[in-house]
């Protein structure tokens, strides 16, 4: 029920989109999922932290690290609710200061638990790592909103890693399907193009 509801709310807001779509892989989607517009509705964004909370909190991790830029929010919210220490991982070094790639407190050898909000090709995720490990931060465990289910996840899983998903795309279809948000001949198109 907590996912038919979260499915429902992310309809309902449209972070869930039918059309034709490009995606960061330069891949074309019939379907995208827009997680930006979570970080303009409170109490979705705080929703989505408790269930992650539910999701990770038997894992062992000292730090956060939300993906740039959508996953910032929601590591942030998680971080604030469950009172998590978080770190920061810039998209690029700053020209003054540190320099740094990643902000906040952390010592080398802890263990940093990623937050995404959607894993395709895992591309965004593998990159945030780098920066992570060149700190001396270890990652064991990634925790995404939803698995596009396009073998971003079992790429990261043959490096060793452990993915944690809330939702999947064909729970997310199956649950627009059964709730009628979804024309027949659009959902034989994404399942077609995920080959689910």
């Amino acid at each position: 029920m907590l996912k038919q509801t979260l499915i429902e709310d992310l309809y309902q807001i449209q972070a869930i989109k039918f059309g034709n779509f490009t995606l960061k892989s330069g891949a074309k989607s019939p379907i995208y999922f827009d997680l930006r517009l979570i970080t303009s509705y409170p109490l979705i964004l705080k929703y989505i932290s408790d269930m992650l909370f539910e999701k990770i909190q038997h894992l062992k991790f000292d730090t956060l690290c939300g993906v740039p830029y959508t996953a910032i929010p929601i590591a942030t919210a998680l971080s604030i609710r469950h009172n998590l220490p978080m770190v920061l991982k810039r998209k690029e070094a700053k020209e003054h200061g540190m320099k740094k790639m990643v902000e906040g407190a952390f010592t080398p050898g802890q263990t940093c638990l990623i937050i995404e909000d959607v894993i395709t090709s895992g591309m965004s995720i593998e990159e945030t790592i780098l920066s992570l490990k060149a700190e001396g931060l270890h990652v064991t465990d990634i925790a995404v909103i939803l698995d596009r289910q396009q073998r971003g996840r079992e790429k990261l899983e043959s490096q060793g890693l452990n993915v944690h998903s809330l939702l999947t795309l064909s729970e997310t279809l199956d649950a627009l399907n059964a709730c009628g948000h979804i024309h027949p001949e659009i959902l034989e198109e994404v399942k077609t193009y995920a080959q689910l």
